[in-house]
């Protein structure tokens, strides 16, 4: 904003070319000699209030004014002396900017205490912005300005940083009781706490007319935990898709035609050794490799016998000496099958005849010819030579 630092002021009027003040006073220093007469320019979003004798005498809006007893009854008793107006009216006009200020900052700088009933006493750093205007200008002279020339958004906004986290403590404690809560109730959060700071900013005839919230940070430690949970959610839902996925897959392969009691009961059988070894892989956070036709290779997967973990193609347990259960493949559609099928369930043709078979010497049941023991009774077949 200018003035005329002249001894009489005859046009009066001020402009911001910074955009950051709130009030300039007319002349900056010292009382100024006003004119009987002067013209006074008030903009649309300007207020000039005057004072005489430390006291506001007269308040003026937007519009071209001239100074008269009319419009400032002080300029009466001016006219009553006995020079009348021949001295002019020392007083100050101050010209405050009733403009929305935007885009003021505030953030805590040092973290606040929070109480979480999740992760106990955390602390809490936040940031965010506010705007404002000045809505009752004498009040806000009389409490903020004082006889300052210049009073500019700089001088007021530390201040009003501290009002703002203050009550920002107070009011996240009574509201939230856990951080997991805060970053989809940002909203509800910053109309919470621009109500409660109405009052505040009233007490100096300023407005708060908007408040945000930009972000809500915890310590590094803290934001580890958040993600920790975040991925626990992530494994329960995988869970339950693989579970879901693997039960289809069973009521699928139980509706194929072709396929006799036998070959049903050997997917049956086949599915509750891999489904194991699925999951683990699941779990594991590690994809297993895909062999040829789709089928695992390298996993593991519980012993049916004794339960010890074995790797999925082994074809006996190494601890009890179980033997497992080993697909064999189809001549025709090379699909699995397993063992002593007849017909294969997906292409329904018959399987090739076994030309070598072996028998348990213990209980006599056929089992194949490379098995070690047997899978009935679990007697160790006697080797050769």
């Amino acid at each position: 904003m200018g003035a005329d630092n002249a001894v009489f002021l005859e046009q009066i009027e001020g402009f911001d070319d910074t955009g950051e003040e709130f009030v300039h006073r007319l002349p900056e220093k010292g009382s100024g000699d006003i004119k009987w007469g002067a013209q006074l320019t008030v903009r649309e979003s300007q207020a000039a209030v005057f004072f005489y004798k430390g006291k506001a005498v007269g308040a003026f809006g937007p519009g071209r004014h001239t100074l008269k007893t009319a419009n400032i009854p002080i300029l009466t008793k001016v006219a009553s002396l006995p020079w009348g107006f021949e001295s002019p009216l020392r007083a100050e006009v101050y010209i405050t900017n009733l403009k929305t200020f935007t885009n003021l900052k505030w953030g805590t700088r040092d973290p606040v205490a929070f109480r979480d009933d999740d992760l106990g006493l955390v602390r809490l750093r936040a940031f965010g912005m506010f705007n404002l205007r000045i809505v009752q200008p004498v009040l806000f002279i009389n409490r903020l300005v004082g006889t300052k020339g210049v009073y500019t958004t700089e001088e007021i906004s530390d201040y009003l940083n501290r009002v703002v986290v203050s009550r920002f403590n107070d009011y996240i404690g009574e509201r939230f009781s856990s951080i997991f809560e805060l970053p989809s109730r940002y909203d509800e959060l910053a109309d919470g706490l621009a109500e409660r700071l109405k009052e505040d900013f009233s007490r100096f005839g300023l407005s708060l007319t908007t408040l945000y919230i930009n972000s809500i940070t915890p310590p590094p430690e803290v934001q580890q935990a958040i993600d920790d949970k975040s991925r626990m959610g992530v494994f329960d839902d995988m869970n339950k898709l693989m579970k879901m996925k693997a039960a289809m897959a069973v009521e699928k392969m139980s509706e194929n035609d072709g396929g006799g009691a036998g070959a049903e009961a050997g997917i049956g059988m086949g599915m509750g050794v891999m489904l194991p070894g699925m999951f683990a892989g699941q779990f594991s956070g590690q994809q297993e490799p895909q062999g040829a036709g789709g089928e695992q290779a390298g996993g593991t997967a519980p012993c049916a016998e004794c339960g010890n973990t074995i790797p999925t193609d082994a074809r006996f347990c190494p601890q009890c000496g179980h033997q497992q259960v080993i697909f064999e493949k189809c001549e025709h559609c090379g699909k699995n099958i397993t063992p002593g099928a007849n017909f294969c369930p997906r292409c329904g043709k018959a399987t090739a005849e076994k030309t070598e078979k072996k028998f348990c010497a213990a209980c006599g049941a056929e089992n194949l010819p490379e098995a070690v023991f047997c899978d009935r009774c679990g007697e160790k077949h006697q080797l050769p030579g």
